[in-house]
């Protein structure tokens, strides 16, 4: 069975117009390399080979492991200590 994307008129997708959409056939989880403006098409056959590449890669970049709560918990410290060094003295007294 094909996956191919037509216009409103019933006419298979231009270039332009299936690259229009591909964001939304990715996001769709469709399986774009199968379409058959794809397989027809060199340019946007390339363009989605780097794109699904690109794609791969950077899910590698993505930390495996969470930091530990004691990461968070300094932060917040952090956070806190910074927010009551640098916050006005109370209305009334001056320093």
């Amino acid at each position: 069975m094909s996956d191919t994307r037509y216009q409103q008129d019933g006419k298979p997708m231009n270039c332009a117009e299936f690259q229009e959409r591909l964001p939304e056939l990715f996001e769709s989880g469709a399986n774009v390399s199968q379409d058959e403006h794809v397989v027809g098409c060199e340019n946007c056959s390339a363009l989605v080979r780097d794109l699904e590449y690109i794609a791969s890669q950077a899910k590698l970049l993505l930390p495996i492991h969470d930091p530990s709560p004691t990461v968070w918990d300094n932060i917040q410290s952090a956070i806190r200590s910074d927010t009551d060094h640098n916050s006005p003295a109370p209305s009334g007294k001056r320093s």
